[in-house]
């Protein structure tokens, strides 16, 4: 143990020796050698040569890209291993959708992008519900493993080892007992917190496996901040299917002390929707476990909505290992599309330049623009950064709000009382680019109304932001603000 403290000692010695060398070599490699966007280079220089240690630091954590095509290419192999499932090049190739769009006809081009970026199927017998309360979500979710009959497949980023976790595992373990597979996929920064033992204690289980994605470099060492997988994925038997923002916390059942209520949104899905979610959980098990549950073909069978849906979806997923940036793509067309409204909500506002642009547009060209976000930070510098862009949209015209009934953790906008798209997804270039993340568009008006109406009763709790008190804000603010603005490409 003396050998390696007194190791890294002379490491750390050596770096506090030659910070401003290793500095200006990772200059030149970030110029050089790695393409990032102009604005995000100028960022790290700057954090780099003005705050030289700590900018070594987070350099270290967020910025080294050094592995990342080694790291996906089996995530890429596996993508076109998913099309034996469900082949579509030629529906694309040849513009077809493979249904009838009805009175989304005007909306064909952004079905045909997601069926040609992201192979996302659109479907048209779905049945779609909302929760935005944890306790609801959750009772519903044990309700649906407690009826499982062949297969339980979970994914998120964060879960705890806390009560909730407990209720959930308990139901898990009796379908294992009772022959139903379970398979478990966490994030390994997501769960940081939660011992490694916990899950092999699962494990254990017959017919319960784990597995974790990007594991920790040591036991609580992690390298990786960038490139995690910030999806939520519940699938039961084919047939329901869970996807939104809530991970498996006491934190989400409104048991925090530090943020009180929390106010997310999740999806409860049926129908042939559920199997895109189902391919989307299997091409990350597959990655994460080097197990192939494509073998298992009839895992893969659409089951249409008990309820006889009919609303028209498309599961659209994005991340490191993907040359289109799908979901921001999504917002992009979504807002441009907007003739009349637009609603946001986010716990995190930091849009590149091209979707900032579009909703400048958008609001001076009289679309009424509503941005609901957090009244309380969970990170202080995104929080910031946030406020600064939610601040030049009130000042064009825009109605913001912020949240003050506990956190706001709701991720997705609303277009035209017509479109919607939630899901793990923030509105920040870090979910955009850097992070797994998956989303549901809807092409329903009647549920894109019942998702707006829930935004409107959510501003009975809200404070909008006005701009006459923007404007006035002090000297202080605007420099914190603009401080963090300024890192805002690499947060």
């Amino acid at each position: 143990m003396a050998d390696i403290s007194g190791i890294f000692a002379e490491i750390g010695k050596f770096i506090w020796q030659n910070i401003l060398i290793l500095d200006m070599i990772f200059a030149i490699f970030i110029v050089f050698f790695q393409r990032k966007d102009p604005k995000s280079i100028w960022a790290w220089l700057l954090l780099l040569y003005f705050i030289p240690i700590v900018g070594f630091v987070f350099y270290i954590l967020f910025g080294l890209n050094l592995l990342n095509k080694r790291r996906f290419r089996v995530k890429e192999i596996e993508g076109r291993i998913s099309n034996v499932i469900h082949d579509r090049y030629d529906s694309v190739r040849e513009h077809k959708l493979g249904i009838d769009p009805g009175d989304y006809a005007d909306d064909s081009d952004l079905m045909l992008y997601n069926l040609a970026t992201c192979d996302s199927e659109i479907t048209d017998d779905n049945d779609v519900s909302f929760f935005t309360d944890g306790n609801e979500k959750f009772n519903a979710v044990i309700e649906d493993i407690l009826n499982a009959r062949e297969f339980i497949h979970m994914e998120y980023y964060i879960i705890r080892n806390d009560e909730l976790m407990d209720r959930i595992s308990e139901a898990l373990i009796k379908k294992a007992d009772e022959g139903v597979k379970v398979r478990i996929l966490y994030d390994a920064m997501g769960c940081r917190r939660t011992p490694t033992s916990y899950f092999k204690k699962l494990s254990k289980h017959e017919n319960i496996s784990t597995s974790v994605f990007f594991p920790a470099f040591f036991k609580w060492v992690h390298l990786r901040v960038n490139y995690r997988n910030h999806r939520k994925i519940l699938v039961i038997d084919n047939r329901v299917g869970y996807v939104g923002g809530f991970n498996v916390g006491k934190e989400y059942i409104d048991k925090s002390r530090r943020f009180g209520h929390w106010r997310d949104t999740h999806m409860r899905i049926t129908g042939s929707a559920v199997n895109e979610l189902n391919i989307r959980f299997t091409l990350d098990w597959n990655y994460a476990s080097q197990e192939n549950l494509f073998e298992q073909k009839e895992n893969f069978v659409p089951k249409p909505s008990e309820h006889g849906g009919s609303s028209l979806m498309q599961i659209i997923s994005s991340g490191p290992d993907s040359s289109n940036e799908a979901i921001r793509d999504n917002y992009l067309r979504m807002i441009h599309k907007a003739k009349e409204s637009i609603y946001i909500q986010t716990p995190y506002f930091i849009p590149d330049g091209s979707i900032r642009s579009a909703l400048l547009i958008a609001v001076r060209s009289g679309v009424d623009v509503n941005i609901m976000i957090p009244c309380k930070p969970d990170h202080p510098l995104v929080y910031w950064a946030t406020y600064s862009y939610v601040g030049e949209l009130v000042m064009a015209g825009a109605h913001c709000y912020t949240y003050d009934a506990g956190f706001l953790h709701a991720k997705g906008m609303i277009v035209d009382s017509r479109i919607l798209c939630y899901g793990s997804a923030n509105f920040d270039i870090r979910s955009f680019a850097l992070n797994f993340e998956v989303n549901a568009v809807i092409f329903d008006r009647h549920k894109a109304s019942e998702m707006e109406q829930l935004f409107k009763d959510d501003l009975k709790h809200c404070t909008p932001i006005i701009r006459s008190d923007y404007a006035a804000r002090s000297l202080w603010l605007r420099f914190r603000e603009q401080f963090c603005r300024l890192f805002s490409p690499i947060l």
